[in-house]
């Protein structure tokens, strides 16, 4: 799948099962949270904390796929096409970065 084939079958799925995108600043909230879910799998998987009951049974991959689902819901909503965004940014990053990280003494 595509990240444009991601958005069309997201944007479908809202406007089929889903009725309607929640308002910008609702999805903004729920991205938020979702990154957390992540965020707190991720410490108790590669950090220090243990996990809890509550923890157990969740997959980081599905968390991950959450955070980009509601990513993706946002693009639609404010019209970015993430294609274009992802190879924007790989050419800033290509400029800025190109020996930056190599030089970095901390990295080697």
């Amino acid at each position: 799948m595509t990240i444009q084939q991601a958005q069309e079958q997201v944007d479908n799925w809202i406007k089929t099962v889903g009725v309607r995108y929640f308002n910008e600043l609702t999805n903004l909230g729920i991205l938020m949270e979702e990154v957390g879910e992540l965020s707190r799998l991720m410490v108790r998987t590669y950090g220090e904390q243990s996990f809890k009951e509550s923890d157990k049974g969740k997959e980081i991959a599905d968390e991950m796929a959450d955070v980009l689902w509601v990513l993706i819901c946002l693009a639609n909503q404010t019209g970015v096409d993430l294609t274009q965004a992802l190879e924007k940014n790989f050419e800033k990053k290509n400029i800025r970065d190109a020996s930056r990280h190599k030089e970095n003494d901390k990295l080697k």
